[in-house]
């Protein structure tokens, strides 16, 4: 494998948006994928993550949509292909897809079933990225649940991970500051250039200011700008200038993960709606389209993060 890239800085995931018939809707993917790409201080885009409803996704579509991130954004920023698979062969095909694609790397999702009791035996976490490491030699981001998700790894879990030459940094999605804060000392302690990504963007600013090398963001999608200049308010220290921008995305954020937390991407497409970014909001079953009431809560969000419109 040649070096791997370091991954660093504000990565949004992108939305998939869809036709009425919901098939992909290529023209309106294209237009999001350019601006995300255009957005000044964005370092990459990933493709075929949650807020792409991957889950939804046959695997053409999956290469299709992956395909056309490459070749809308290529020579601008790299991008990262979400793995989604429950079990490890799928899991290196689909590398191997996305290493055949152009993909500069992959965010490998943990499996389902490792919920039923997998962080008592990290030898299967570790056989399983180990596995997809050999089978696809590209380099990985090992994505980090919830502890209380029963698929997160555990700190002592991810620095073991973080040996495995193939991985190149973590999407922390932890969701608890504590266990952040111990994921990030347990991967600085092993000495390999691993990035820590905060998926925790319910707080982002926190995570940056810990050490964060950066973020992996599916409300990236939508405030990639603000993003990215929260985090070089945090990096130069600018205390007073972090705290104005996350008190922009703070009604946004509130918006967005409102509960149910499921429907989170789709609030955030009706937002690209309301900026015009693409034309309409279409979700794939089993995710319900957000109601009116809603559409309008999210408009205010924008608002009073002071996006046009």
């Amino acid at each position: 494998m040649r070096e791997p890239l370091r991954f660093s800085g504000v990565m949004p995931a992108n939305l998939l948006p869809f036709k009425a018939d919901l098939s992909i809707d290529e023209p309106a993917y294209r237009q999001h994928l350019r601006w995300l790409a255009d957005t000044r201080g964005v370092t990459g885009i990933v493709a075929n993550g949650h807020a792409a409803e991957v889950s939804s996704l046959a695997r053409d579509e999956r290469r299709r949509a992956l395909a056309i991130a490459v070749d809308e954004v290529a020579g601008a920023v790299p991008v990262v292909a979400g793995v989604y698979a429950d079990g490890t062969a799928e899991a290196v095909a689909l590398a191997r897809d996305a290493r055949d694609a152009g993909a500069a790397g992959i965010l490998l999702f943990p499996p389902t079933l490792f919920m039923w009791g997998a962080q008592i035996k990290p030898d299967m976490a570790l056989r399983h990225v180990a596995e997809v490491a050999a089978g696809a030699d590209v380099p990985i981001v090992v994505f980090e649940y919830p502890p209380a998700s029963g698929i997160g790894y555990a700190p002592e879990t991810l620095a073991r991970l973080a040996e495995i030459p193939q991985v190149v940094a973590v999407k922390d999605w932890s969701n608890d500051i504590v266990a952040f804060e111990r994921n990030l000392r347990a991967l600085r302690a092993t000495g390999r250039p691993v990035a820590m990504l905060s998926s925790f963007t319910m707080s982002l600013m926190a995570t940056f200011l810990l050490g964060a090398d950066g973020a992996i963001s599916g409300m990236g999608s939508v405030a990639a700008d603000l993003q990215v200049e929260l985090f070089a308010a945090c990096q130069k220290g600018d205390l007073d200038g972090a705290r104005a921008l996350n008190d922009r995305l703070e009604p946004l954020v509130r918006v967005f993960y409102a509960p149910p937390f499921v429907d989170m991407h789709n609030r955030m497409k009706e937002a690209l709606v309301a900026l015009g970014r693409i034309p309409a909001a279409h979700v794939r079953p089993p995710l319900t389209p957000v109601p009116a009431a809603e559409r309008e809560a999210i408009r205010q969000a924008l608002r009073a993060a002071k996006y046009p419109g």
